[in-house]
């Protein structure tokens, strides 16, 4: 079955970079191009939200508004992989990082579309 696997997160010092990977495995009767991926996040004592989406084949992002300008999403197919950067952090970037997936998706971020999730991994923006 598919899973998703996420990398990447780290503690960093405000205004600093991190680019988070999820990669997909275990497909059957598909591929990775069939599927939207999206981030969410959620830290200690606030609701989780979406972050970024991209489409199956990559032609829309869509970012949730804090991080526009900021947040990069990407995928490459031919690895099974998107790809988050994340510039200029800041402090209540600070949250455990999920990676979902959804097939045929045109990318939203909401967490109702999504079949299939990782782990998370976590990101610490602190001095």
């Amino acid at each position: 079955q598919l899973q998703l696997a996420e990398s990447g997160g780290a503690l960093v010092q405000p205004g600093g970079s991190l680019r988070l990977s999820c990669v997909a495995s275990g497909f059957t009767l598909d591929r990775f191009g069939f599927y939207e991926i999206a981030w969410f996040r959620q830290a200690p004592g606030k609701e989780g939200e979406g972050v970024s989406c991209i489409s199956a084949n990559g032609v829309i992002a869509n970012h949730r508004d804090s991080v526009k300008g900021r947040f990069t999403i990407n995928r490459d197919n031919a690895k099974n992989t998107v790809y988050l950067q994340m510039d200029s952090l800041k402090p209540e970037d600070t949250a455990v990082y999920t990676c979902a997936a959804q097939k045929f998706g045109t990318c939203m971020l909401a967490p109702q579309r999504y079949n299939t999730w990782g782990q998370g991994t976590q990101v610490t923006v602190s001095s």
